[in-house]
């Protein structure tokens, strides 16, 4: 998915977007290229009235399998926006043992620094190909001592001493080089083995500080580990092949021509200003309210993980290794399936975070058919794709599209709904005979028809026993 201009985003082009992946949820579509398109707004208001506009975040409800993380996963690609996904099941109140809720922010800010030195590395890596290219020519015909850019710097001797001029490189020395060049960039040294040396990370003993929360405690870990061994090690030989010795010197030259303290100024800004989290499972902390206002059991961890969201979904400032990052502009998207509880069943203060509710609707036959058949990424499309490799061209007849829609429906309604996700188990079961005999029918050409598809599946979806073990 390309990224795009902001400017050109509008509501409708986002959903068009998202459209080219993800068969129907119009309702989910709309309130999220609304979310986008109010942050690209409030970047064009006034500076005094900017601040005061809050993200109004997302409640996703409906059934595993519907689209739900996908439209939230696509719409941060396109914006090229830091996108963070978590599990709400997977943190617990301050007190209990588990991850603590600060620690969302913390990894979002890592995959926002990750995701602008991308794009600064991108910016030099010409620039750094050159200057791997050439420590690639000096191992491959190394320079003469004198005339050496690496190594030791020769000692200034005395004008009063004689001292023999300093040796010119030769001309056949250049010309060779130059043969050198054109080969390496043809590919012709391809096989060739060179010793490269490379600075790797080096994990010392006290890579056990990095745990989430430890970055608060007020000094850097990064430089308690290099004095103890970790961070950046020192350089180390690596005998390996051309193709990847330039790669570790490009990223190598990268890494020193990028400026670290604007990437990290830049990626605190961006996880702030353009930062998505997407908490799933949501519904699994929201535990039926009691009378008393107080659930028992685990409910008093599910409220007060809760209670811990609520400061960082409502607008807070969190302590990280690259500065503070305050959360009041990161659109906040939450789901769940909220089968047992529901919405409400959220504490007040954080349901007044979530303004916008949107119902997913569940899946049926003729949405199979348009997922099989209509998304650019179909599983029909990587089906075809993967079996080529093998020389075998698979052919998808309409009426075994059809009966793969059925029986999926079928399944779900027999067993657990799990929406399109049953379409890949189907499909790994209908072609699992070909996929392990494709490569002795290189050149073939196999119509995958509706009788194909019953001859294969038709047993398995009729023993419901046998059915809930495979498909």
């Amino acid at each position: 998915m390309p990224v795009r201009d902001p400017r050109a985003l509008t509501p409708r082009a986002i959903v068009e977007e998202l459209d080219r992946y993800i068969v129907g949820q119009r309702a989910a579509k709309r309130a999220v290229a609304i979310a986008l398109r109010n942050r690209w707004r409030r970047q064009q208001v006034a500076p005094e009235l900017r601040d005061e506009i809050a993200p109004k975040n997302i409640i996703m409800i409906g059934p595993t399998g519907v689209g739900k993380t996908e439209i939230a996963r696509r719409l941060a690609k396109l914006v090229a926006a830091p996108f963070l996904k978590v599990e709400a099941s997977k943190f617990t109140e301050v007190g209990y043992v588990g991850r603590d809720v600060d620690s969302i922010v913390r990894d979002l800010v890592e995959i926002s620094v990750k995701l602008v030195k991308d794009e600064e590395q991108a910016k030099v890596r010409q620039r750094a190909r050159e200057a791997a290219e050439e420590k690639i020519l000096d191992i491959l015909l190394p320079r003469p001592a004198s005339t050496s850019t690496s190594g030791p710097r020769a000692i200034a001797l005395p004008a009063s001493m004689d001292a023999p001029p300093p040796r010119e490189p030769a001309p056949s020395d250049s010309s060779t080089r130059e043969k050198l060049r054109e080969l390496l960039r043809a590919g012709k040294l391809d096989d060739r083995e060179v010793e490269v040396s490379v600075s790797e990370p080096q994990h010392g003993v006290f890579e056990v500080f990095s745990a989430p929360g430890m970055d608060q405690i007020g000094f850097d870990i990064g430089k308690l580990q290099s004095m103890f061994g970790g961070g950046r090690g020192a350089p180390k030989l690596r005998k390996v092949k051309v193709p990847l010795a330039m790669e570790l010197l490009i990223g190598e030259e990268s890494q020193k021509l990028i400026d670290m303290d604007k990437v990290s100024s830049e990626a605190v800004s961006r996880a702030e200003q353009a930062g998505i989290v997407f908490i799933d499972e949501i519904d699994k902390i929201a535990g039926a309210r009691s009378s008393g206002g107080h659930g028992g059991g685990p409910d008093v961890s599910r409220e007060g993980v809760q209670r811990d969201l609520l400061p960082i979904v409502e607008g807070s400032s969190v302590t990280t290794k690259y500065g503070v990052v305050k959360t009041d502009h990161v659109l906040f998207i939450a789901a769940g399936a909220f089968h047992v509880s529901k919405p409400s069943d959220l504490i007040p203060e954080l349901q007044g975070r979530f303004p916008i509710r949107v119902e997913l609707e569940p899946l049926v036959g003729h949405d199979f058919v348009r997922i099989l058949t209509e998304p650019e990424n179909s599983l029909t499309r990587q089906y075809q794709a993967l079996l080529a490799t093998e020389g075998v061209r698979i052919e998808w007849k309409t009426e075994a599209i059809a009966e793969i829609a059925r029986m999926a429906q079928l399944a779900n309604e027999r067993m657990e709904n799990i929406g399109a996700r049953r379409l890949h188990t189907i499909m790994e079961r209908l072609l699992d005979e070909l996929s392990f005999e494709a490569p002795g029918l290189s050149g073939s050409e196999v119509p995958i028809t509706a009788e194909y598809v019953r001859e294969r599946l038709a047993k398995v979806l009729e023993d419901q026993d046998l059915s809930k073990y495979i498909l």
